[in-house]
């Protein structure tokens, strides 16, 4: 019977949390096979200088550029975080929906593997947005998820955003999108 992670102690809890840590800059480093390419077919892709800088503006101009998500993305994988931004992109596919039938089965599975206690890719959120959500299952409109995904939103902007920008991933894809070598020269 799995007991999930509620039932481990909390000295473990904390170790797990500090060997994702490591294994994440482990990830970083070029010499342990990191590289950027097309995260979603692990073929090499090329960004513009300008778009990849345009991402620095805002939160908002990364998430309205495809290539921004997909870097992101990327980056948020390496540190085993990418739950939050999966979740934001399934809500912003929800809000599309136009059957009622659909509705009311993309809310339960955007709830069962994104919102409930120990969902498989459970987003951080605090227990009265939760149980608002599970409220709003009731009767599936499009705005089901809005208070939640707002909330990941803030947090994605506040916390992951900066970070992305700081990191050795973001710093790889400016050079790599303005031409420049970050290989060592060789000595004859």
């Amino acid at each position: 019977m799995c007991r999930g992670l509620s039932a481990l102690p909390t000295s473990c809890l904390e170790r797990a949390k500090e060997f994702k840590t490591r294994l994440g800059i482990l990830l970083h480093k070029p010499e342990m096979g990191y590289k950027i390419g097309n995260l979603s077919r692990g073929t090499k892709q090329r960004y513009s200088l300008d778009e990849v800088l345009g991402w620095k503006e805002s939160f908002d101009c990364l998430l309205r550029s495809k290539n921004g998500v997909a870097a992101f993305h990327g980056f948020l994988k390496t540190e085993f975080s990418e739950e939050n931004l999966e979740f934001w992109l399934a809500c912003e596919d929800y809000k599309k929906t136009r059957s009622k039938t659909k509705l009311a089965v993309k809310a339960n599975r955007i709830f069962e593997d994104f919102v409930q206690n120990e969902a498989p890719k459970e987003v951080n959120l605090d227990h009265e947005t939760r149980e608002a959500t599970r409220r709003n299952l009731t009767v599936a409109t499009s705005a089901c998820f809005e208070e939640a995904q707002a909330k990941t939103h803030t947090l994605m902007e506040k916390d992951s955003y900066p970070r992305f920008l700081k990191s050795a991933y973001y710093r790889d894809l400016t050079e790599q999108a303005s031409g420049h070598r970050t290989s060592k020269p060789i000595h004859t």
